[in-house]
């Protein structure tokens, strides 16, 4: 039996040039940014409510899951809710599709109108929400000689109509962009839909701060600041530390931790 040869055509120097580009190919192919944290699955409903409004719905989660399918049914509406479970804080409905806000707003009446339960302490139904991580650039550590402030950041961002419909998920975070920079990096979190829709009108566009041009980035989620143990300060790591000397974490103190009782 004979073995069919891999480029039976071309010659082994041939066969070592046709590798050598298809491997320089795959080495410049851009790494992906992963910007977004993976959350509840987009095919659930969360609904907020009292405590003791989810277990009496748990209880006969059968029950009220085919009267949510009827009413989706009257209302014309392909989804179908499968279960129901119980969370920390309320219920959630898993169904088959994605939702709509008419879906949405059929279930919040079906849920308000059960009998023994207070619509009050039922919250609208919402689709889960996922973290987006960016960062802005582009800007100066100090603004009329004061450092830029995370609430000063928070306020220009609510201003801004990039931001209208954004809420933050932490507070921004203000370094600089290397230790003997005078430009600025704001590290922002926002919450974002599954989909990742809102954040895709923001990324790669740019807002004034006063009368600077800022820049909006994406950067992989769960990135942290860098801090160099060493001298300890924010906004590089161990390569680009150009400190000789150690310092200690509390006192900053030219010392490490075993020598902080004998130089204090």
């Amino acid at each position: 039996m004979q073995v069919k040869e891999a480029f039976p055509a071309l010659s082994v120097d041939k066969v070592g040039k046709v590798l050598k580009i298809k491997n320089s190919r795959e080495g410049n192919k851009k790494p992906k940014i992963n910007m977004m944290t993976r959350g509840l699955s987009r095919k659930e409903v969360i609904i907020p409510m009292a405590k003791h409004i989810a277990e009496l719905i748990i209880n006969s989660a059968h029950i009220h899951t085919a009267n949510i399918n009827k009413c989706l049914r009257n209302s014309k509406s392909d989804i179908v809710a499968d279960f129901i479970r119980s969370t920390n804080n309320g219920i959630v409905i898993t169904t088959n599709k994605l939702e709509n806000d008419l879906n949405l707003s059929t279930i919040e009446k079906y849920l308000k109108s059960i009998q023994n339960v207070d619509p009050n302490s039922i919250e609208s139904p919402r689709l889960p929400k996922s973290k987006s991580y960016m960062k802005i650039i582009g800007l100066p550590y100090k603004i009329n000689q004061d450092v830029i402030s995370p609430d000063f950041i928070e306020g220009v961002l609510k201003e801004t109509h990039l931001f209208k419909d954004v809420v933050l998920a932490s507070k921004p975070r203000v370094i600089k962009a290397f230790p003997k920079s005078d430009m600025a990096v704001v590290w922002v979190n926002i919450w974002n839909s599954q989909s990742g829709s809102l954040v895709k009108n923001i990324i790669n566009r740019h807002f004034n701060i006063g009368r600077f041009i800022a820049i909006v980035k994406g950067i992989n989620m769960n990135l942290g600041v860098p801090q160099y143990k060493n001298c300890w300060k924010w906004g590089h790591s161990t390569l680009s530390c150009c400190s000789y000397i150690s310092r200690y974490s509390k006192c900053y103190g030219a010392h490490i931790t075993e020598h902080h009782r004998e130089k204090a």
